[in-house]
């Protein structure tokens, strides 16, 4: 990584003016609506969750009532988006393990979210980053692209980019960084044909991986 502090500063300062609405994208009320939301966004898109959870939602809006689910209620709903009969078995588990174990809330402790079925260290991060305010740097496909190809980090997976991505930016900008990286991936740096000639960090960007 060949970046100075000042450089990576400015590189965040031009993603943040550039996507100024860089949040999370899927729609939810509550910490428990966002924890089950990004469960089932693994392989999928936000916009394909966004349209099963609103009913899915509707009928159970928290854990006490997908607990008392079926897995035949739940799996129609979801069925539009991929591994759907793994996603219904994990929600409802899920559901139950919050019920059982923490009082139907979501706890606030990273040990304590991965324990949840199907929640990985990502998941676990978007929750305590996005529904408790913590500062946390969740690594999907996007910021694993661009971090890399941009030469903010040069790491070969998925953990060890999070982790030099934490030494390599200021704490107090990771939550908001790893959203401006998502719309950076989504919207410009594509994985096959980035729009680099429109990238407002291409000047200064390392272009690691592109012909």
């Amino acid at each position: 990584m060949s970046f100075r502090e000042s450089q990576v500063n400015e590189i965040l300062d031009k993603l943040e003016l550039q996507y100024p609405d860089a949040d999370c994208a899927l729609d939810h009320n509550s910490v428990f609506q966002l924890l089950v939301s990004v469960v089932l966004s693994a392989q999928t898109t936000d916009k394909s969750v966004n349209v099963v959870t609103k009913d899915l939602f509707a009928a159970y809006p928290d854990a006490d009532s997908l607990a008392q689910a079926r897995q035949e209620d739940v799996e129609p709903i979801i069925r539009r988006i991929g591994m759907y009969k793994t996603k219904s078995k994990n929600i409802l588990a899920l559901a139950k393990q919050l019920v059982e174990q923490h009082d139907g809330q979501v706890p606030e402790d990273y040990d304590a979210l991965i324990q949840l079925p199907g929640v990985g260290r990502k998941t676990a991060n978007v929750v305590l980053a996005v529904g408790f305010g913590h500062q946390r740097i969740a690594v999907d496909t996007h910021v694993f692209r661009v971090s890399n190809r941009i030469g903010l980090v040069e790491e070969k997976d998925v953990l060890k980019t999070e982790l030099a991505l934490m030494k390599t930016l200021p704490e107090e900008r990771w939550s908001r960084s790893h959203h401006s990286l998502i719309f950076l991936g989504r919207y410009c740096c594509h994985a096959r044909k980035p729009d680099c000639d429109n990238c407002v960090i291409g000047y200064i960007c390392e272009k690691k991986g592109v012909e």
